[in-house]
């Protein structure tokens, strides 16, 4: 995994715990929120990343 896949990983988990343990449901849902849009993040540097490689010679 590339490094901004692992600062989302760890962004999505942070806020996804932060998330379970707000208070008001306000902070709540702004948790959940910024954790889903950082997982679609993560969900996006994985495929980008991925490095498909192409062999021209078919057996």
């Amino acid at each position: 995994m590339s490094k901004f896949a692992w600062l989302f990983l760890c962004l999505t988990a942070f806020t996804g715990v932060l998330g379970l343990g707000a208070e008001s449901p306000g902070g709540q849902t702004t948790a959940f929120i910024a954790s889903g849009v950082l997982a679609s993040l993560l969900l996006l540097t994985l495929i980008v990343g991925r490095r498909i490689k192409f062999d021209p010679v078919l057996r």
